[in-house]
């Protein structure tokens, strides 16, 4: 039988959008009249189609059926939760790392006074949540042991959970329930808890909202020529199956987001794809979230190595996916791209 998957497509954004949404001629995204679409790409494992949203009607039954299923989801109103708002502009998750080796920033703030002068910085720059992690998981990186992670990071989230929101970003089961104890707000692992069997048991008692990730392989491996048959479908494939399990265990609440985990077992090819095509992943019916923060799929596009000068193309890459309705950035320079993320929303405003 064959599997068809829905992705939203030719969106506008700002006042234009609303004209649009207001003349019944495009579909507001998640409500919001902000930003709209008025067409669709019907994909399967061997073909596309793009058609209109008038002309769904003309389509199969059974194929006008899941096209109406999954525009249910693309369409509804998403709730707030951990101090995300989903609207028209994308909530920023402001990168603290406490490690020495992070790829773009390692042992920059792992001391406690820089830390927590830079978590206050980002939040005041306007991230929306602040996440804290104690272990690198760049290509490459060994896994360090519990207790080293837990010394990186226990006093700052001590002091920090008390001020302002935090994302904890962990592996490990342990880390992750004594961080929940301190207050956390959200859980983010990047391995699509599959690192530490322990951890869907945590959050499931805790009744705790995280960060569902693709990543194919391991940190230290998983740049070593990844594959797919079909990178895009491949990773839709994953989070269905994966949501669909955490279901069946007991997870029922709707405060999970999204990540297709850029740089994470992909090489360019995957990564661009990915990014060109994130909007198929709204048919999931959660919030998206993207980590392109200075990732190096923008040195090997603009040829420069030094990973402190990616934010112009962390910048370009994040204005685009705020036009693919992507709810959730994950960036360094909260600062710079609050700021684009403004100019350009006042430049469609009216």
């Amino acid at each position: 039988m064959t599997r068809y998957y829905t992705r939203v497509c030719n969106f506008y954004y700002g006042a234009k959008s609303k004209i649009l949404v207001e003349k019944n001629k495009s579909l507001p995204l998640h409500g919001i009249k902000e930003i709209s679409f008025n067409q669709i790409e019907i994909i399967t494992r061997k073909s596309k189609k793009i058609v209109s949203i008038n002309q769904i009607n003309k389509l199969s039954h059974s194929l006008k059926k899941k096209i109406n299923s999954d525009l249910k989801k693309i369409t509804s109103r998403k709730k707030s939760f951990c101090n995300l708002k989903f609207n028209a502009i994308p909530n920023l998750l402001g990168v603290l790392n406490l490690t020495p080796d992070s790829f773009s920033d390692g042992g920059k703030f792992n001391k406690k006074v820089k830390a927590i002068q830079h978590a206050i910085y980002l939040f005041n720059s306007g991230a929306n949540l602040i996440d804290i992690g104690g272990e690198s998981t760049r290509p490459g990186s060994k896994p360090i042991n519990e207790k080293l992670e837990w010394s990186r990071i226990n006093k700052i989230l001590k002091l920090l959970s008390k001020k302002i929101p935090i994302s904890l970003d962990t592996r490990k089961s342990n880390i992750m329930k004594k961080g929940i104890q301190l207050g956390v707000k959200l859980i983010n692992d990047v391995s699509g808890l599959e690192y530490d069997p322990e951890t869907t048991n945590v959050l499931k008692h805790n009744n705790t909202p995280f960060v569902l990730q693709h990543s194919q392989g391991r940190p230290e491996n998983m740049q070593n020529n990844p594959f797919y048959k079909n990178e895009l479908l491949d990773i839709y494939d994953f989070f269905e199956k994966k949501l669909k399990f955490l279901r069946s265990i007991g997870i029922n609440h709707n405060k999970i987001i999204i990540d297709p985990g850029i740089g994470f077992g992909k090489n360019l090819k995957h990564n661009m794809n990915l990014i060109k095509n994130i909007s198929i992943f709204h048919s999931l019916g959660f919030p998206i979230l993207v980590g392109n923060s200075r990732k190096r799929f923008i040195k090997d596009i603009s040829k420069k190595n030094d990973s402190k000068l990616r934010i112009g193309g962390t910048v370009a890459s994040t204005i685009y996916m705020m036009t693919q309705g992507v709810q959730i950035l994950r960036v360094h320079d909260v600062n710079e791209i609050m700021q684009g993320i403004k100019v350009y929303k006042e430049i469609t405003k009216n």
